[in-house]
């Protein structure tokens, strides 16, 4: 009798566990990831967006805990209306981010530490052109029109994923077209929320 009541509680205490926890697929036509690069001398900046391909987030007793995202690189596109065509291509291209070969990236949540419900701070392995290296950066989120949304705002060096292309690193003699090796990306992600409110 006592183990049937061990072994009930134990199927209780796991089916409880797995009420708490939830996987949620985001609204990857309303979430978006913006990128920003410029020059190092000439301040000539360009600016645009890439798409997710898949993403979960992993909420449990409400709280942001873990997330996994694939972005679709083919979906590179610049849209501060210069060279355009030409620019995508040259992004795409084995120069930059070799599409061809490597198609999508990915960003794993590997930690997430709250400082209360809205304000967060990640760790993160993001996986570029086949290399992998761990990342941190803050997290917002927020409750709008019945979605969930986090907002993340942060900064790579994009020569540790093997983006070495025009970097201040690899000359001796810097040049005036040289491109700064900082990638800015500004992501919002929203999915369907979970509370009533």
């Amino acid at each position: 009798m006592t183990k049937h009541i061990l072994t009930t509680a134990m199927v209780l205490g796991f089916i409880s566990v797995l009420n708490a926890q939830s996987i949620i697929e985001i609204d990857r036509e309303n979430s978006s990831i913006h990128w920003e690069g410029s020059h190092l001398f000439k301040f000539n900046k360009h600016h645009g967006i890439v798409k997710f391909l898949s993403g979960q987030i992993t909420v449990s007793d409400g709280s942001i805990t873990g997330g996994i995202f694939k972005i679709d690189m083919k979906s590179i596109l610049n849209t501060d209306g210069k060279y355009n065509g030409n620019l995508v291509g040259h992004l795409k291209s084995a120069d930059f981010f070799d599409v061809a070969k490597y198609p999508v990236s990915k960003l794993e949540f590997v930690d997430v530490v709250h400082s209360d419900y809205n304000y967060f701070e990640v760790l993160a392995n993001l996986t570029i052109k086949g290399v992998t290296n761990a990342i941190m950066f803050k997290g917002e989120r927020r409750f709008r029109n019945g979605k969930d949304v986090m907002t993340s705002r942060f900064i790579i060096d994009r020569t540790l994923w093997g983006v070495n292309y025009e970097s201040k690193g690899y000359f001796t003699n810097l040049k005036d077209d040289v491109i700064s090796d900082a990638i800015e990306f500004e992501v919002t992600v929203l999915w369907d929320s979970l509370d009533e409110c």
